[in-house]
């Protein structure tokens, strides 16, 4: 018994099969956009996590500058 209870026999008649019906040429060119269409998302995935981790590094830096002594004065209005 194969994957869900279809054996090896009947996999390789449904793979016969969609080659008959798209041929090997469209099958070629639709692997190789779902290929592109990966590789694209998880390039995408990987810079937003690299923009998210850069952006948490200059918050944590943020907060360690310089103090600024200031002082309130009153002014007097005529």
């Amino acid at each position: 018994m194969g994957v869900g209870g279809i054996g090896i026999w009947q996999l390789l008649i449904i793979l016969l099969i969609v080659v008959m019906l798209f041929g090997t040429k469209k099958l070629r060119n639709l692997g190789s956009d779902l290929g592109g269409a990966l590789k694209g998302f998880k390039t995408a995935i990987k810079d937003d996590e690299a923009e998210a981790d850069s952006e948490a590094s200059e918050d944590s830096t943020e907060g360690t500058g310089e103090t600024i002594d200031a002082t309130a004065e009153k002014v007097e209005t005529k």
